[in-house]
């Protein structure tokens, strides 16, 4: 039995530019590329119909169509990664495995105990860095130590951009390496127990007449100011370092969105404990309120704001929230209200389609100020004022709240003025 390679597509659902399926289809093996549907991340899913699990679906299929045209195709599972490769073994002599890193807590674990696995069957694991710019230590202070802080990070980030040009990987030229092998089934969303429905996704291009108005729209809820590829970078299925040349080109306060997502996994990479706890721990044992009924009218986006209302609203229709509104909502939730920035982080976590844990964690620290690069705790957005400024003609809030303006709109269940003098207080008691 041919030795072959395995290429293990996780955060990389493409077949251009992908830097370990190019390691892999130069191996001088043939390659055969796996997906698997982690159970261990499948079980903790709340609801059968799951935005994210039908995208990556769809993206499979699409993957598979390419691949099938090329007289190949695509091994998906449904399980275990070593329950996987134990299924593989049995067909296949494998040499070594390529993927690309992942720097979130459970994937560092989960590729420790793979590589014991892999070195255990004498399998070669090799990973390549793929969905960021920089990762890990590549962008660190003088002394060696990670940044903390954003704005030194991102002046090393670009001035190492500039010294280490951005290297692509065109595995889309060596598409002969790819194992000759019959159509796999592709297991249903049924079949592990979730549904299928219909949605549509955003584009994965980029209009260069949006990035020229970037700086200026990016702000603006109620227009398309913003590109929406975050889903597609958050699963691989564009190239990040295209991304960043277009960037680099055409507008650098989106190369900034950029750096921005490298510098928080740059974070979690170097402090996984901030997942769950502050990143500073004078922070830690803040007396929270934690209001169940409060929460429940934040979720539901009843709270009386109308910016903080469309925005849930968006949120638990489509899965997407604007950025500058998630700022507002998370401000809202964690100031106003002074619930734990873990609740809104993990409600978060189940509803949007981009969650990325690394990004998530970071704004969620950041709005209430317990994060590494956060903003102090006695900035505490007024709802009002950002709805002035960003939507002062309420069409973001009417396309949301329909009945703003109406009697049924609930009213503010809680008054800016006492809620951020008592949010105040609180945490100036806490760190005193």
């Amino acid at each position: 039995m041919d030795k072959i390679a395995i290429h293990w597509h996780r955060r990389d659902l493409r077949l251009e530019d992908n830097a370990a399926l190019f390691k892999a289809l130069s191996s001088g093996l043939q390659v055969l590329p796996v997906f698997i549907f982690d159970k261990h991340i499948l079980d903790r899913l709340e609801h059968p119909k799951d935005q994210r699990l039908l995208f990556i679906h769809q993206e499979l299929q699409s993957l598979k169509k390419k691949l099938n045209a090329l007289g190949s195709d695509l091994w998906v599972h449904y399980g275990t990664p070593q329950s996987a490769f134990e299924a593989l073994l049995k067909h296949y002599s494998i040499a070594k495995v390529f993927t690309n890193r992942d720097y979130e807590p459970y994937a560092k674990e989960r590729d420790a105990a793979m590589h014991q696995f892999f070195q255990d069957k004498q399998i070669e694991f090799i990973g390549a860095k793929d969905h960021v710019i920089f990762e890990k230590s590549e962008v660190v202070k003088d002394d060696g130590l990670p940044y903390t802080v954003f704005t030194p990070y991102s002046k090393k980030w670009k001035s190492r951009l500039h010294s280490f040009p951005i290297e692509t990987y065109p595995s889309e030229n060596h598409q002969d390496a790819f194992l000759k092998c019959s159509n796999f089934d592709l297991p249903s969303l049924k079949s592990m127990g979730f549904e299928e429905f219909e949605e549509d996704f955003p584009d994965k291009t980029v209009d260069k007449a949006l990035l020229s108005k970037y700086k200026d729209q990016r702000d603006i809820p109620a227009v398309r100011g913003t590109s929406r590829l975050s889903v597609h970078l958050r699963f691989g299925t564009v190239s990040i370092r295209s991304l960043a040349l277009q960037g680099a080109q055409q507008s650098e306060s989106w190369l900034n969105e950029l750096i921005w997502r490298d510098f928080y996994q740059m974070i979690i990479h170097h402090f996984p404990e901030s997942v769950d706890h502050e990143f500073k721990s004078k922070y830690a044992g803040i007396p929270w309120r934690n209001n169940e009924t409060e929460f429940k009218a934040w979720c539901e986006g009843k709270t009386g704001y109308p910016l903080v209302d469309a925005g849930m609203r968006e949120l638990n229709r489509t899965g997407f929230m604007h950025n500058r509104v998630r700022m507002v909502v998370a401000s809202f939730l964690t100031k106003h209200l002074l619930i734990d920035w873990r609740w809104g982080e993990r409600y978060f976590a189940e509803k949007l389609i981009d969650f990325e844990l690394a990004s998530n964690v970071g704004g969620w620290q950041w709005a209430s100020g317990t994060g590494c690069d956060a903003a102090p705790y006695f900035r505490v957005f007024n709802p009002e004022s950002q709805l002035k400024k960003f939507d002062q003609d309420y069409k973001y809030v009417k396309r949301w709240v329909p009945e703003f303006g109406s009697p049924s709109y609930p009213k503010p269940i809680v008054e800016h003025k006492m809620a951020r003098q008592r949010a105040l207080d609180t945490y100036k008691s806490h760190l005193s």
